[in-house]
């Protein structure tokens, strides 16, 4: 039975039972915050089934995908592309081995993306997550409608976002999903999906070029979609590239 303020699990409800000398307002209000707790390990649980992890020698277990709010893989907002739904893949994976913190690995990279000519733009959907060892992290950027993109949402561009950081025995890892979208005002409708692969490739090789943050190598996460009857990946070839930075 789902939790609300009129309904809650049988179990709820006994935990929830009142107290010596506790008020019926107190009750109630440590019922609904008991609810309020198990629909989030609820919904924490389903997300990490729909995670789909990979297991990468040397790092923490990686989702394949971005997820939504609802917990399950992100289909480029409904995007139908050659007769499939499309779903969007984790293809950079971000290693940060000289931050102090989290905070401080934060700052590196949002200082990195806009260096590298990704800054923090509007006009992007928003509430994603990824999954990286054992555990869910929101997107950044975190703003309303917020992504790292290579130009304004109005035109074609390039826009990814961002998962972590995870501490880990070499530093602090992220993992990105980043896709181009191609805008054409005169058709319905204007923004539609045009690469993975090419996003993934520009974001990495510009912080390479620009930035302390180096190409490292490839990873094979194995989630590009080629044969499914339904579902997609477009052009992704299954392969995260592998960024660090270095103390």
């Amino acid at each position: 039975m789902a939790c609300g303020p009129g309904s809650c699990s049988p179990d709820a409800a006994r935990q929830g039972a009142a107290s010596p000398g506790e008020t019926s307002g107190t009750r109630l209000f440590r019922v609904l915050a008991l609810c309020a707790a198990l629909t989030a390990t609820a919904f924490e649980a389903r997300s990490q089934q729909n995670a789909d992890a990979a297991t990468v020698p040397g790092l923490p277990a990686i989702g394949k995908w971005m997820l939504t709010s609802q917990g399950v893989p992100s289909d480029w907002l409904g995007e139908v592309y050659q007769g499939r739904n499309l779903r969007e893949p984790i293809n950079v994976i971000i290693v940060d081995e000289g931050a102090s913190s989290a905070e401080d690995a934060k700052a590196r990279l949002l200082a990195a993306a806009a260096h590298a000519g990704y800054p923090i733009r509007f006009g992007h959907s928003t509430g994603y997550r990824g999954f990286i060892g054992g555990q869910l992290y929101t997107q950044l950027p975190q703003g309303r409608d917020d992504a790292f993109s290579n130009d304004v949402f109005e035109v074609s561009n390039n826009h990814g976002r961002i998962f972590g950081p995870h501490a880990f025995e070499q530093g602090y890892l992220f993992t990105g999903a980043f896709s181009r979208e191609e805008v054409d005002p005169l058709r319905y409708p204007p923004h539609r999906y045009g690469s993975f692969n090419r996003a993934r490739d520009d974001f990495t090789q510009r912080l390479d070029r620009s930035t302390a943050f180096k190409v490292s190598g490839f990873v094979d996460l194995g989630n590009a979609l080629i044969h499914d009857p339904k579902l997609t990946t477009g052009d992704h070839d299954g392969m995260a590239v592998v960024v660090r930075a270095g103390r």
